[in-house]
């Protein structure tokens, strides 16, 4: 398919990963957040898209409250928009998370998004009484009353998973359509289930070449056009690191991102991970690490071969320092992204 270069987007997603300071001590969270801040601040001023915070209750994340931040952003940036990376739906009220969204876009001019999802961490279900027996169907309803809500018509709605509605409004009142995406991690059921409710579909490519994933994207432009909801975008979120070449920003990376995957294969059975695993996700998988131009070809080539209208880079993976982060931050937008839409215009 044809892509027009101005046409694609470019963001940054982060879920606030608890850092380390230059000499390897551990940051507090609360520093943590002020700088997730100062990250969204540069995002902006350097031109990039989108600014998307991920939903966590677990120490190695400082950010369980993404509204929050975002709304610190509000008066802070003047262009970019303020996004979730994501909200776990599966344990929030979808009315309330209108409300809060609704709340952001107002006093953000209209800069709001959400991206919402089922959680591929699961600890905010125990915390706030959610049963995870029920993670399928919790998701299912919920989703289906957020679309519900975001019609900005009177809600009349029921399921198994709360009371009945009926004829009940939200304020304050949406005075646009506020842009909501579903994330996916690769399940046909989770596209279908994006393209029956008319919602753009975010693709977190983690591992492994992101051409793997060209039939979810094909089955989702299928399932658009059959269903009549009209042409709906597709983006890709994977994680990446860049600095002024390929050497440093592997070398940077490496250490936090062995870190950051041990942790959780820990919890999760996964066997341990090492730089063999880190050297193939870069050179051949979903690893977005190296010089501007390394990266931008990478990025480029993903957007070709799966025809998508966006890209987020998840530029935090694990505790790298701050000033790494911001240096990433720096070339992603003055660098990498005009490159890109060179390549995709050549």
């Amino acid at each position: 398919m044809s892509i027009d270069p101005q046409a694609v987007t470019f963001g940054l997603d982060t879920f606030g990963d608890v850092t380390v300071d230059d000499e390897g001590a551990p940051v507090a969270p609360a520093q943590v957040l002020r700088d997730v801040v100062a990250q969204g601040e540069l995002a902006d001023r350097v031109g990039i898209d989108h600014f998307s915070i991920g939903e966590h209750h677990r120490p190695d994340f400082a950010v369980s409250a993404p509204d929050i931040v975002l709304a610190a952003l509000t008066s802070r940036t003047e262009r970019i928009t303020l996004g979730t990376a994501v909200i776990v739906l599966s344990s929030d009220d979808p009315l309330r998370v209108i409300e809060r969204f609704s709340t952001l876009d107002a006093l953000s001019q209209g800069r709001a998004e959400l991206t919402v999802g089922r959680g591929s961490f699961t600890e905010s279900f125990a915390l706030f009484g959610v049963a995870l027996e029920d993670y399928e169907t919790l998701f299912e309803e919920k989703l289906d009353l957020l679309v519900a809500g975001l019609s900005r018509e009177p809600i009349t709605w029921s399921g198994t998973t709360r009371p009945p509605l009926r004829n009940q409004s939200l304020h304050p009142a949406l005075d646009r359509e506020l842009p909501t995406w579903v994330a996916v991690g690769g399940s046909p059921h989770s596209v279908l289930r994006a393209a029956r409710h008319g919602l753009p579909l975010m693709l977190a490519i983690i591992g492994g070449p992101s051409q793997r994933f060209a039939p979810f994207v094909d089955l989702f432009r299928e399932a658009t056009q059959e269903l009549g909801v009209g042409a709906l975008p597709v983006g890709v979120h994977s994680p990446g690191h860049i600095a002024a070449d390929d050497e440093t920003a592997r070398r940077q990376l490496a250490p936090h991102w062995i870190h950051n995957r041990n942790e959780i294969g820990r919890e999760r059975g996964w066997g341990p991970s090492g730089l063999a695993e880190f050297e193939a996700e870069a050179d051949h998988g979903a690893l977005y690490v190296g010089s501007p131009e390394t990266v931008a070809q990478k990025i480029a080539a993903t957007i070709t071969a799966l025809g998508i209208e966006r890209f987020d880079m998840k530029y935090a993976s694990g505790p790298m320092p701050h000033a790494q982060l911001m240096e990433s931050i720096r070339l992603y937008g003055t660098e990498v992204i005009p490159r890109v839409r060179e390549l995709l215009a050549g």
